[in-house]
């Protein structure tokens, strides 16, 4: 466990409470939420590949 990227890990734990919200969101009916949820999900999911992308130019570069 001595190479873990932490990281990379809360991104993770992000992404699967967005993608958890949004199946909550459908089950309470609530539009806003599931806009809101998917939403998060994006925001989350493009911050992670951004920082996966500068990690691998570092470590090429």
């Amino acid at each position: 466990m001595k190479n873990v990227q932490w990281i990379f890990v809360m991104y993770a734990v992000l992404a699967a409470t967005a993608l958890a919200l949004i199946g909550i969101t459908v089950a309470e009916r609530s539009t806003i939420g599931i806009i809101g949820s998917i939403l998060l999900l994006i925001i989350v999911m493009g911050f992670g590949f951004r920082q996966k992308k500068k990690v691998r130019e570092q470590n090429n570069g």
